[in-house]
């Protein structure tokens, strides 16, 4: 465990086990309809839970990705700005966008938007995390990996300051680093 790490909440066994359900389930879903999901993933953060998720996707999917900004620090501010646009159109697309958290769900709802104002037919969210107690817009993941109390949590894509990302589970940074 790393030295800044408080507790481990998910381990990387379970990260890969969740991500083998999930996939089978996003399979099962997808494999008899008309289209296949473009899988849109949101940068940086989503970066480990796509790479490990679409091992288990047994379908001929596609992926691109944004790179969006709701952060200060460690509070969503809720002024989401596009930093990154997808590279191809998605009209009459259907999307699963794939987010490692949702949080305040301020960010994963004004992309929704504007996947939707883009002309996706659908937007479907896949998230690793899901932490609800923070939830100020009414937004649920069809797919989610674990729920998670409201601690800072870093590790397996998610950061402080730009670090931790590559720790390969997901902990609780100490509250020293950030309070």
């Amino acid at each position: 465990m790393h030295k800044d790490v408080k507790k481990i909440l998910v381990s990387e066994e379970a990260i890969v086990a969740k991500c083998k359900e999930l996939g089978a389930q996003i399979t099962e879903d997808y494999k008899n309809r008309n289209e296949l999901p473009l899988l849109v993933a949101v940068l940086k953060g989503s970066i480990p839970f796509l790479a490990e998720l679409v091992k288990h996707i047994e379908l001929d999917i596609e992926f691109d990705f944004m790179d969006v900004s709701s952060y200060e620090g460690t509070e969503s501010i809720g002024d989401v700005r596009i930093i990154k646009d997808l590279d191809r159109s998605i009209k009459g697309i259907s999307i699963l966008l794939v987010e490692d958290i949702v949080d305040t769900g301020r960010t994963i709802k004004e992309v929704t938007r504007l996947l939707l104002n883009k002309g996706a037919s659908e937007v479907k969210i896949v998230s690793l995390l899901d932490k609800p107690s923070r939830r100020v817009i009414e937004i649920e993941a069809d797919y989610v990996g674990f729920e998670i109390p409201n601690e800072f949590v870093i590790g397996f894509g998610l950061d402080f300051d730009e670090k931790y990302r590559n720790l390969p589970y997901v902990g609780v940074l100490k509250d020293e680093f950030y309070q």
